[in-house]
């Protein structure tokens, strides 16, 4: 009884942004099952308080993914890849409060995700997020916070949203929010509407022999009750409500997709798209799946990294020949001896930064072989790869491992 009252409070006289067959299940579900014994509705509203429901802003202060005094630093809330890319899960039906759910449970809360992909955002070692959509959409309150945040991720990351299955009306507007759309070719995208049920139960009663009785002050404040047919100016309002939504909920999706105008997200009316026909009306970027965004965002973000050199070995013929020159290739010091003393301890200098450990090769390259100042170098090691990741990319390219994701900083299958 207590999810079931959970359910139909979330449902019941709400504006959603849900795909209409979602809806109707949760209605055949509803049907019969929710009664009207107020001491009943009383014990339960108090269990369900005491027991299920969500702190205040419960993730606020809870993890900085670059704070190393932070013992939660290493377990991150997303799963990554070595290659810097966060996965971010987007699936089951969407609600705005419920820091405790997750999408294993068939709901995932707009509080967690704006959680997951701030800290994703703010993430040094995450280059790239990908948003692996699967859900129907929810409530309308929250889901647009939610694109703002993946917006405002994606003015300094590539976010991919990948419609892996579904991404439908309040799932559409945080993939709107996304750099790109990619689509597989089954994948179900739209649904840019807003819908609200209200169940009047007023005949069943009747026929039950049953008469609830409301006792209320203000005027307006049993509108919607589902133990009274609904009124046409309580319709009215409930459908400028709904306008009112609908209205933000174009707006976001407009700003988010740059190529569609607000004209053209209306004139789907809530249709949803397959695959390629979601790209055709600019819904959707390109048609591709999970594996290939992947792969591919783990190419460019190799690409962007600065390889470490094979190791450096110094003889006395090359001090000898770097003496006859007058200097070193690439050092702005003459080969004296004092020229080499600075030279040999600004290696050193370099060699002892926390952030050169594992990387060592190419902190020696930075330091011998370039200019650049050791505060400078020290911004940069931590974006080079370390020796390890190098060798366990080489496996990876040669077959000989399948490509593991690191979840809370352990690499798994």
């Amino acid at each position: 009884m207590t999810v079931l009252y959970h359910i139909a409070d979330r449902v019941l006289n709400r504006p959603l942004m849900i795909h209409p067959d979602k809806l109707s299940l949760i209605a055949s579900i509803l049907d019969g099952r929710i009664g009207i014994d107020s001491a009943s509705l009383g014990a339960v509203e108090a269990d369900y308080l005491k027991k299920a429901a969500p702190g205040s802003s419960r993730f606020v202060g809870n993890y900085e993914p670059n704070d190393p005094k932070n013992p939660a630093a290493g377990r991150k809330p997303y799963r990554t890849t070595a290659d810097g890319i966060a996965i971010i899960a987007v699936m089951g039906s969407l609600v705005n409060r419920g820091a405790w759910i997750g999408s294993y449970s068939g709901l995932q809360s707009y509080e967690g995700l704006k959680f997951q992909i701030s800290a994703a955002a703010r993430d040094n070692a995450v280059r790239s997020i990908i948003l692996d959509m699967d859900t129907p959409g929810g409530e309308a309150v929250g889901a647009f916070e939610v694109a703002d945040v993946v917006r405002e991720a994606a003015q300094t990351k590539e976010v991919v949203a990948i419609v892996n299955g579904m991404a439908a009306s309040a799932g559409y507007a945080i993939a709107s929010g996304a750099t790109r759309i990619i689509t597989t070719s089954s994948g179900i995208s739209g649904s840019i509407g807003v819908v609200m049920m209200h169940a009047d139960y007023s005949k069943r009663l009747e026929k039950e022999g049953v008469k609830p009785t409301l006792i209320h002050a203000g005027a307006r404040k049993v509108d919607g009750n589902p133990y009274t047919p609904l009124s046409t100016e309580v319709k009215g309002e409930l459908q400028a409500e709904i306008d009112r939504f609908y209205d933000l909920f174009v707006a976001s999706v407009a700003t988010g997709r740059a190529g569609m105008t607000e004209a053209a997200i209306r004139a789907t009316e809530a249709r949803t798209y397959i695959g390629a026909d979601a790209v055709a009306v600019g819904l959707a970027d390109a048609v591709g799946n999970f594996e290939s965004v992947l792969s591919e965002l783990t190419a460019s973000e190799r690409a962007r990294l600065p390889l470490p050199p094979a190791e450096l070995t110094f003889t006395a013929a090359d001090l000898a020949a770097a003496r006859a020159e007058g200097r070193a290739e690439g050092l702005q010091l003459g080969v004296t001896d004092d020229g080499l003393a600075a030279a040999m301890a600004r290696i050193d200098a370099v060699l002892n930064l926390p952030e050169a450990q594992g990387r060592r090769k190419f902190a020696q390259h930075l330091a011998s072989q370039t200019s650049i100042s050791i505060e400078a170098i020290q911004k940069v090691l931590p974006h080079a790869p370390t020796e390890a990741e190098v060798i366990r990319s080489d496996f990876r390219r040669s077959g000989d491992t399948p490509l593991g994701l690191v979840i809370d900083g352990k690499e798994t299958p």
